[in-house]
């Protein structure tokens, strides 16, 4: 915003400053004001229009931010201070040619924020995660815990949510491996989805999801609602909350975990765990609610279940042993995300849980990707055949080429 733009809205601020407006009152307001100094110099009905934009964004949007936020191919922008953004777009990530005019505009927009949810960010308490009426997921972090200025990172997500044919398209995963994991969902596995931060956990679990079949009770469980569930009619969504200043009222994930077990879900959809709460989340697989599933954070599948184990451990004081068989007998999917050099997410690899062999978590990986033969059949069939029959009424497995058999060729397919 240029500084004249700057003095035509502080001048358009003071006038409405004792009068409760609507925005056809600030629109009135601003058209004035640009009219008024579109006489002392010549502007283009263009220009005209660009500053009348500009000039609403900063009261009623998110000032320079509005256009990334109503632009659909940018799905990540980090404010570092008022004077750096960074924007993810099309897989690429770039330094904004656009900042803040100062630090009380950037604060402005935090506010907004902040208030559209009725959460309260300040130096007493510099830290808050929410999420925008679009469902975009903000994280804000002020001085003192911030030194260098506010940081705002907002994760948007698309409007539409990616379904298993887009992801198929953009060489996310195979066939074969989106054939394997529909009939893994639809015959009721418990699946985890692992992959480190922005490798796309939270948009493969929604293309997973219109897999459940759609006369199922599911209730989804999440820190900030994220997840866009299709086609569920006997849905449930359930969110955490925040203490408030006395620090009473919090409700935790674990609580919510609780809550769901006495609301007769068939599946259980936790977004991410991470922490106790994972222990919940194991005992609820354990306990007759098949199908379902739930994303942390992690480097591997094997690192995935070693976080598992800690998580759990915090939950409660039970033996190691306990806890790793709490995991393989609740788990029977791994499937781990990741991006390579050229940015696009995908599935790195599909793992089996076979149950525990000397006290240790056995998997074995069904499909890996390399980036020199892309995601390919590693040529280990299911072993677990006695899960596999009572989950599928068959075992399923690829054939040399790495496609998908639904059933052994000397049975047909059983119902799930």
């Amino acid at each position: 915003m240029t500084e004249e733009l700057k003095r035509i809205r502080r001048s358009i601020a003071r006038e409405l400053q004792e009068t409760d407006y609507s925005e056809t009152a600030l629109l009135a307001h601003i058209d004035r004001a640009l009219t008024e100094w579109g006489r002392t110099r010549k502007l283009s009905l263009k220009n005209k229009e660009l500053f009348r934009k500009q000039l609403l964004d900063s009261f009623r949007g998110m000032d320079i931010l509005q256009p990334l936020l109503e632009d659909d191919s940018v799905t990540e922008i980090m404010v570092n201070g008022t004077g750096r953004i960074f924007v993810e777009k099309n897989n690429e990530m770039c330094l904004w040619d656009r900042t803040f005019s100062g630090r009380e505009a950037l604060d402005d927009v935090i506010q907004v924020m902040a208030a559209s949810v009725n959460r309260l960010v300040n130096t007493a308490s510099p830290i808050a995660d929410l999420r925008l009426a679009d469902g975009s997921r903000v994280s804000i972090v002020l001085p003192p815990a911030a030194p260098d200025g506010p940081v705002v990172t907002i994760r948007k997500f698309f409007k539409d949510p990616l379904t298993m044919d887009r992801l198929l398209e953009l060489d996310a995963l195979t066939p074969a491996c989106a054939a394997f994991l529909k009939s893994a969902v639809t015959c009721g596995c418990n699946i985890f989805i692992s992959g480190g931060t922005g490798s796309g956990k939270t948009t493969f679990l929604n293309a997973l999801s219109a897999y459940i079949p759609s006369g199922e009770r599911v209730i989804t469980i999440e820190d900030s609602l994220e997840l866009q569930l299709q086609g569920l009619p006997n849905l449930v969504r359930l969110e955490t909350r925040d203490p408030n200043l006395e620090g009473s009222g919090r409700i935790t994930i674990r609580d919510l975990i609780r809550t769901a077990l006495r609301m007769r879900p068939d599946r259980i959809v936790v977004g991410e765990v991470r922490g106790e709460e994972a222990l919940d989340m194991l005992q609820a697989m354990n306990t007759g609610h098949r199908g379902s599933l739930s994303t942390g954070h992690a480097n591997s599948a094997v690192h995935m279940l070693s976080r598992l184990e800690t998580m759990a451990l915090m939950g409660a004081d039970l033996p190691l042993a306990a806890v790793r068989s709490q995991i393989a007998s609740a788990l029977d999917l791994l499937v781990h995300l990741g991006r390579f050099r050229d940015r696009k997410r995908r599935v790195l690899s599909v793992s089996e849980v076979l149950g525990l062999e000397k006290g240790e978590i056995r998997i074995e990986t069904i499909q890996r990707y390399t980036e020199k033969e892309g995601l390919r059949f590693t040529g280990h069939q299911p072993e677990n055949t006695e899960k596999w029959r009572e989950i599928f009424g068959h075992v399923p497995r690829f054939g040399e080429d790495g496609r998908f058999i639904l059933a052994d060729e000397a049975e047909a397919p059983a119902p799930c």
